[in-house]
């Protein structure tokens, strides 16, 4: 459905070790940035890439948006989650754990980004 999902950065640097150490923890190589000094998560089922705002002004989060990356286990997103609080995210939501609802037994870890952005690694149980 998606080809890709690129979010606003205020400190490209910043963001890009967040997100390194991140998606390093679900198995993804670290960025790579190209000649306009935007950074590129490439995988087999879509990219994510951090940009400044090309309009100049401040990047801002989304009220109400969450972005959802894919952990393989529990454990995949708790080291997930570890690695962004050690490198510049913040908790949010409840704790890492196990929801269940419509949509069936899930574990979720919530964090936010250096520049505010929510996300979340989800592992479908079984």
């Amino acid at each position: 459905m998606f080809s890709h999902i690129m979010l606003g950065a205020n400190d490209l640097e910043a963001s890009r070790a967040f997100y390194d150490a991140i998606l390093g923890a679900l198995g993804h190589g670290p960025g790579v940035t190209d000649d306009k000094g935007r950074v590129f998560y490439m995988t087999e089922t879509g990219i994510l890439a951090l940009t400044a705002p090309i309009d100049g002004q401040p990047a801002s989060c989304g009220n109400g948006s969450t972005i959802g990356f894919a952990a393989a286990s529990p454990e995949a997103a708790d080291a997930w989650h570890a690695a962004g609080i050690a490198n510049g995210g913040t908790t949010c939501e409840d704790p890492p754990g196990v929801r269940e609802g419509g949509l069936g037994k899930l574990y979720l870890a919530y964090l936010r980004d250096p520049s505010g952005n929510k996300l979340c690694a989800l592992h479908r149980m079984g």
